[in-house]
C-alpha cells in the first residue's frame, strides 16, 4: 500500500524516553528508517541523567532532545510535544514510547490510509498502526468505551482500517488540527491511561480514530508470564509497584469520570472486581515485591475514586 506522493504532509515524530538508552536508540533507528520522510524527531528525556544516543543519531540534525530530569511523564511530554509541533506548523505528530519500533513502511501506510479515508465530513483524529507485543507476538487490542469501562476488542474485518475509541498512544499519528477543539493529554495522568482519555475525548469531539491493519508496530509492555488457568493457557503482564499504582488509579478515575447515571455504580463494582483479581494474580504468579505491589493496587484504586491525580507515587 503506497502513499500518494501528490499529497505531501509535514511530519514530526516524538519519543518519551526514560532510563533505557538501548530502547531509545532502537526506536530512533526505526524512525530514521521510515520510507516516508520525517522532518524532525523530538525526544523528551525524563531520566535523571541524560540518555546516550549513538554517534550516528547525535550527528542527525533532525533529532532534538529536551532533558527533563524532574520527569514530566508520558502525558506531560506529549502535551509539550503537541504544543511544539503546532507552533512549527506540522500536519501530524507521530507519537512514541521508547519501547516501540514501527516497521519501515509504517508511516507511509498510515498516511496512505489517511489520504484514502479522510474527507471534509469524516475528520480523523488519529491513525494508529496494529500494535504487536514484541515479546509474545500477540496483537494488542484497541479499546472501546462500553458505558462503564474500556474494553479491548477484535474487529470483524482485519483487512481494512477500522474505528475504535482509543488506540494505544505509542505509534499514533495525531492530526494537529484537532487541538482547536480538543485539549492535549491530561498531564495529571502522568504515565498510564493517556491513550484512553485522549482518544475518547477526540471521539466525543466528533473525530474518528482508525487502526490500520497493514501498518505494523512492535511494542514492549510489562513482563509477560504464561500460566494455566482452568485448563487454558493465558498470558499475564506483570509490572512494577509504581506501574500497578498508576494503572489502578488512572483506569479507575477515567472509567468513573466517563460513566453516567447507573453506569457509575456498575463502574465502581467493576473496578473493585479488577482490584481483587489483580491482587490475586500478583499473589499467585509474581515472584517479587508481592506486598508492595498489592498495596500499590489498593492505594491506586482508592486515589482513583478520589480523583487524586498527578505524580503521587
Amino acid at each position: 500500500m503506497g502513499c500518494d506522493r501528490q499529497t505531501t504532509y509535514k511530519i514530526a515524530a516524538y519519543i518519551t524516553a526514560y532510563e533505557d538508552a538501548i530502547a531509545l536508540n532502537e526506536c530512533v533507528t526505526a524512525l530514521r528508517s521510515q520510507s516516508y520522510p520525517i522532518e524532525q524527531i523530538l525526544i523528551v528525556d525524563n531520566s535523571p541523567r541524560s540518555l546516550h544516543l549513538t554517534e550516528e543519531h547525535r550527528a542527525d540534525e533532525r533529532i532534538i532532545t529536551w532533558h527533563h530530569p524532574e520527569n514530566m511523564g508520558i502525558a506531560g511530554g506529549l502535551a509539550l510535544a503537541i504544543q511544539w509541533a503546532v507552533q512549527h506548523e506540522y500536519d501530524f505528530l507521530w507519537t512514541f514510547d521508547q519501547d516501540s519500533a514501527p516497521a519501515s513502511h509504517c508511516l507511509e501506510t498510515l498516511l496512505a490510509a489517511y489520504t484514502k479515508c479522510a474527507t471534509d465530513t469524516y475528520a480523523i483524529g488519529m491513525m494508529a498502526p496494529t500494535a504487536i507485543d514484541a515479546r509474545t507476538g500477540q496483537t494488542v487490542k484497541p479499546s472501546l468505551f462500553l458505558g462503564d469501562r474500556f474494553r479491548g476488542f477484535e474487529p470483524a474485518n482485519v483487512i481494512t482500517p477500522y474505528e475504535c475509541d482509543a488506540p494505544i498512544t505509542s505509534g499514533a499519528l495525531v492530526w494537529l488540527k484537532t487541538v482547536d477543539r480538543v485539549e492535549p493529554p491530561d498531564v495529571g495522568l502522568f504515565i498510564d491511561g493517556i491513550d484512553l482519555d485522549y482518544g475518547l475525548r477526540l471521539r466525543q469531539a466528533g473525530f474518528h480514530n482508525l487502526v490500520v491493519p497493514g501498518a505494523a508496530m512492535y511494542h514492549r509492555f510489562g513482563v509477560p508470564f504464561q500460566a494455566e488457568v482452568l485448563g487454558r493457557k493465558k498470558v499475564f503482564q506483570l509490572y512494577s509497584p509504581l506501574r500497578y499504582y498508576y494503572i489502578c488509579r488512572n483506569h479507575t478515575y477515567l472509567e468513573l469520570r466517563h460513566s453516567e447515571g447507573w453506569y457509575r455504580f456498575t463502574c465502581c463494582l467493576r473496578r473493585m472486581k479488577f482490584l481483587l483479581l489483580t491482587v490475586l494474580k500478583i499473589l499467585a504468579f509474581d515472584n517479587g515485591s508481592k506486598p508492595q505491589k498489592a498495596i500499590a493496587c489498593v492505594v491506586g484504586t482508592y486515589h482513583g475514586f478520589l480523583g487524586k491525580l498527578g505524580k503521587t507515587w
